[in-house]
């Protein structure tokens, strides 16, 4: 276990066994681990040498999150419950808190216009820099950006792909690390593949050694190092200044994840112009995208609907009782 996981409370026995179990299922549990170092210090910090979780303990931890959100806070009591569980089942009685109600999202995707998407990829091909800067990250930008628009992918994903990833000739790229811990194969059209090609034709030229090794990353800097999610938003948002497209901060977007709700509710629009039922169309996405459920991926038929009327005629009634409205159009988090 990496160092700062290192866990030394009178818990961290069980933390252990949790995050065992959760990777034993193929669960990469990276958040969990988080929150269980902030669980472990605080039994640190309050002395705890009893191995029980009780309802006082967790009073006294709840009165330190003044800064949570409600959403954090319900993924953190989450955890709690697991732990809680897991420590029960091995023999230690604990108390199990209860969940408190899963916040709504109150957050409104920005779905970009074709037309704005043209004005980025353009925007991005003219980038040029006026100084020599070996860790600029500018060479990757309109290769990256169009991956993210045409796959789906998560910027996380897309920075962790390898060169044995790639499998262009065959039009698919195998992404090894992903949110929810599951591989996938991610399908790539002939016009991305060529953009792809084109980008690794020029990366291969620098003189980074290894720069072309199957192990390497995709998506490097002159300098060698990868390219940090930082790295690409920094860029994003210059390119939609030079596109005159408002940047509002503060998670109110248009953030760069946004390509990869742009792309669902542009693929469903494609495929329904095409003559499919939009709910047809739902275990396609859903598998595009690395959704575990086809409700996270219910909501773009929705979104789309909202967006694009017309595409309604293309939902059957029996379909969208199969697939009940769960929430409102724009309450989800992906």
């Amino acid at each position: 276990m990496a160092e700062q996981f290192n866990y030394s409370s009178v818990l961290a026995p069980y933390m252990k066994h949790l995050l065992d179990t959760k990777v034993s299922a193929g669960i990469s549990a990276h958040r969990t681990k988080w929150i269980l170092k902030e669980f472990d210090d605080f039994a640190n910090r309050e002395n705890l040498e009893d191995a029980r979780i009780t309802e006082d303990l967790i009073k006294r931890w709840r009165a330190t999150r003044v800064a949570d959100c409600g959403k954090t806070l319900y993924t953190k009591y989450s955890v709690w419950s697991q732990l809680a569980r897991v420590m029960c089942r091995l023999g230690c009685e604990c108390f199990i808190p209860r969940l408190p109600k899963e916040p709504k999202s109150g957050f409104t995707p920005y779905i970009f216009t074709h037309g704005q998407m043209s004005d980025i990829f353009n925007a991005a091909d003219g980038c040029r820099l006026y100084d020599i800067r070996m860790g600029t990250a500018l060479m990757c930008i309109p290769a990256i950006l169009r991956l993210l628009y045409g796959t789906g992918m998560r910027v996380s994903e897309a920075l962790s792909v390898r060169n044995r990833d790639m499998h262009l000739d065959e039009h698919y790229i195998h992404l090894r690390k992903t949110k929810n811990g599951s591989e996938r194969i991610v399908p790539v059209s002939e016009s991305l593949a060529a953009v792809l090609r084109q980008y690794t034709g020029y990366r291969n030229r620098m003189p980074v050694r290894n720069v072309s090794a199957e192990d390497g990353l995709l998506f490097v800097k002159p300098d060698g190092t990868g390219v940090s999610q930082g790295a690409v938003y920094t860029n994003f948002k210059k390119i939609l200044r030079m596109c005159g497209i408002p940047h509002y901060g503060n998670h109110h977007g248009p953030r760069v994840h946004d390509l990869r709700h742009t792309y669902a509710v542009h693929s469903l629009v494609q495929m329904g112009r095409s003559g499919m039922d939009l709910y047809t169309c739902l275990p396609i996405l859903s598998t595009a995208l690395g959704h575990h459920s086809l409700a996270a991926t219910e909501q773009y038929v929705r979104l789309t609907c909202s967006m694009y009327p017309e595409l309604e005629e293309q939902c059957s009634e029996i379909n969208a009782f199969v697939y009940p409205k769960v929430c409102p159009a724009y309450d989800y988090n992906d």
